[in-house]
């Protein structure tokens, strides 16, 4: 445990006129109030606010933070009142302890619903003070560090919270560096097999490629020392749930990455950054797309930075950042940057903003959301949204999380725009609707009377404030039909358990729901959004089936009119949880296809033939085939193992066909039937991490393949 001579050490080093005294005065009452108490390791409870204290002298904080961080579980964990820290230390100190006792006493874990209301509370919390939150994340960021002494089910619990919650939290206050550890650490229980192949990989990599870091920054301090600028110049390998990460969004394999390593160039001004910049590029060749200026469009959180990505060597993609001193201790603290010390004094740095203005925001405009679950959806987007800027054909800025699509475009000028939108031109050529937008476009929005909000736009959208709208337009428009719809489904349901769907007992199971009212339960019933299995749960929780049953194969897609079947595009094979489409073929009813097959482009000419569709959002049984193409070892024994892993993870291998034998590997393709698409994923990266799995992806027809197929 850190000593009280240690801490006050390190609280001086950044501010010489710190209150040694009260800090002492804190210390000791800590300890004295948590005498006899342990931690699950065997340690005194004490050496875990120290820790925090500790962690949060790091981000230069002032002193009522370190105190508060001294006493935030007394409260909580020991006989000390919010009256005798107030008298002992200040009504200041004793709003941050409290501050941080209700945020402890919130179980932002629990189910969907409530997890919405706990979310509303959190950002209420911090709106009054943010460093109250400042204070939870380093005591979290403690925890996981020491996560190891806790019970397997508890560490698994708290990791996962961690990840959903706090982790992209941090990241959206600007302290990027403290959710890289906290995604790391909750990695590193939630997937330790992946993480420990990442890791192995690596290992290899630099005893095959050498230090590649070290290389590649004596070569940029070169570049920057013959351009005559001033600069630090950093290298790092990205953190394994970073890369792991990037092996999911990108369906890649370790050895087919190539941006894994980073760098960052310390300027001293503005101008040597873009100076660097140009040094940069004319020794490397610049990544196409890969570029982006947040320096003349800083983030939200007051971050601001040069990107880019260039080929280095041997071919190697490495991601560069660029700025300045000042820009980096934003960067590197966020919004502790705004309360930080320097010499004694409040730091003042001009780039430093109050993210107390985003969360105020944020909390005004959902304030009065009565659906708690498109709130939840919100405030998780705005968290981990990264933003793109795009331009209005007069020129007006535009910010959208990355991956948005002109649908959110529409959204984001105009609530009645998004509800007009029939298509959309970027940088004058029309595009679909579901076109990625990227930095620096311009988007003009195609609008027509009568259009009105479609089905598929919810596959489509992908900021909280356009899915809501869909949403509630979706529900006006089909309102009655969905209300007759549902009460049909209640009535099945409630009288499968020898019970009747009165309008008491809707009116009961909508209370519990947090719904605002009998109908609205039977719209969402009808349209899909619950299920009858949640509404009798709500009502009859002991005559529920402890688990609902899996949707039938039959009715898994919601969007077809009635007695209209369906069939899987043997192409690309979509499974729940994908965005899909349905295009009408004679005789064959509906073929429905993932939203990013190759073989739509044949249709786009058809738009009378296209079918908008969504997966049922129950729970899927593994009913649908995939086709997996693997390059594996020729070596004993390793067909068997890899049918072993796919058995492990509940997948039957339905087929196995080769299509390439060579005396050191097979080709082949394994047809397995899986639940959706999370299954699938989860399959890809545990045979990813097969030391004799050499390559894997899912198969899926080219245009090409697909017309000589028909």
């Amino acid at each position: 445990m850190i000593a009280v001579d240690d801490l006050i050490a390190l609280v001086r080093n950044y501010n010489p006129r710190t209150d040694e005294a009260k800090i002492r005065a804190a210390y000791e009452f800590g300890r004295s109030m948590h005498e006899g108490q342990f931690r699950h390791s065997g340690e005194p409870y004490f050496s875990h606010p120290v820790a925090v204290a500790a962690i949060l002298t790091e981000q230069r904080l002032d002193d009522a933070t370190i105190i508060t961080a001294l006493l935030h579980d007394t409260i909580e964990d020991t006989k000390a009142s919010y009256g005798q820290i107030a008298e002992l230390f200040g009504d200041e100190v004793a709003m941050l302890v409290d501050g941080v006792t209700k945020l402890t006493n919130l179980q932002l874990s629990s189910r969907e619903t409530k997890q919405a209301e706990n979310f509303r509370k959190l950002f209420m919390a911090m709106s009054k003070d943010l460093r109250v939150i400042l204070v939870k994340l380093a005591d979290r960021l403690h925890n996981m560090r020491t996560i190891k002494a806790m019970k397997p089910e508890k560490q698994a619990q708290k990791a996962r919270e961690t990840m959903d919650i706090y982790a992209p939290l941090a990241g959206r206050m600007g302290m990027q560096w403290m959710r890289e550890e906290l995604e790391d650490l909750s990695f590193r229980v939630l997937n330790p097999e992946a993480r420990n192949s990442i890791m192995r990989r690596f290992i290899t990599l630099q005893r095959e490629a050498g230090d590649v870091i070290h290389r590649i920054t004596s070569d940029m301090r070169a570049e920057m020392e013959r351009a005559e600028i001033e600069a630090e110049v950093f290298g790092r390998a990205k953190k394994p749930y970073s890369i792991w990460r990037k092996m999911q969004e990108k369906n890649q394999g370790f050895s087919r990455l190539s941006d894994i390593y980073g760098f960052r160039v310390i300027t001293d001004s503005e101008e040597d950054c873009y100076r660097a910049l140009g040094a940069i590029h004319r020794r490397w060749r610049a990544v196409p797309g890969r570029f982006k200026d947040y320096i003349s469009q800083p983030k939200s959180n007051g971050y601001r930075s040069i990107h880019t990505t260039v080929s280095g060597r041997d071919g190697k993609r490495v991601e560069v950042q660029i700025r300045t001193r000042q820009m980096h201790d934003v960067a590197e603290t966020g919004v502790a940057a705004h309360w930080s010390y320097r010499d004694g004094v409040r730091a003042e740095n001009p780039f430093a903003v109050d993210p107390a203005k985003w969360l105020a925001s944020l909390t005004e405009r959902f304030n009065a959301e009565e659906d708690h679950e498109d709130f939840l959806e919100a405030v998780k987007l705005e968290m981990y949204a990264d933003q793109v800027f795009c331009f209005t054909p007069k020129g007006d800025v535009v910010k959208l999380p990355r991956g948005g699509t002109p649908i959110d475009f529409a959204y984001a000028i105009h609530t009645r725009i998004g509800h007009a939108c029939v298509g959309a031109k970027v940088d004058g050529i029309r595009v679909p609707l579901w076109t990625r937008l990227k930095n620096g476009q311009s988007v003009e929005i195609i609008t027509a009377e009568g259009q009105t909000p479609q089905a598929t736009w919810l596959e489509i959208a992908t900021t909280g404030r356009a899915r809501t709208a869909i949403r509630r337009a979706l529900r006006e428009v089909d309102r009655e039909r969905f209300i007759r719809l549902g009460r049909e489904l209640a009535r099945s349901a409630f009288e499968h358990i020898g019970r009747k769907a009165t309008d008491k007992a809707l009116d009961t199971a909508a209370k519990h729901l947090r719904l605002k009212d009998r109908d609205e339960l039977l719209a969402r019933l009808g349209s899909a959004e619950l299920t009858a299995h949640d509404v009798v749960q709500a009502v009859y929780p002991d005559l529920a089936r402890d688990e609902a049953e899996p949707i039938s194969p039959r009715r898994a897609v919601v969007g077809l009119q009635p007695g209209q079947s369906f069939e899987r595009a043997p192409c690309c094979q979509p499974l729940p949880g994908e965005r899909i489409v349905g295009i009408t073929q004679r005789g064959k009813g509906v073929i429905v296809h993932a939203m990013d097959c190759d073989l739509l482009s044949q249709f786009e000419e058809q738009p009378e033939r296209w079918v908008d569709l969504h997966w049922h959002g129950g729970t899927h049984p593994a009913a649908y085939e995939v086709t997996l193409d693997m390059t594996i070892g020729n070596d004993a024994g390793v067909l068997g193992r890899i049918c072993t892993l796919i058995g492990e993870r509940k997948a039957n291998i339905s087929d196995l066909r080769f299509i390439d034998r060579k005396p050191d590997y097979y080709r082949l393709l394994i047809d397995v039937e899986l639940r959706d698409i999370e299954q699938l994923h989860s399959l890809m990266l545990t045979l990813e991490a097969d030391s004799d799995v050499a390559a894997i992806e899912r198969h899926r027809e080219t245009l090409r393949q697909g017309m000589a197929a028909n």
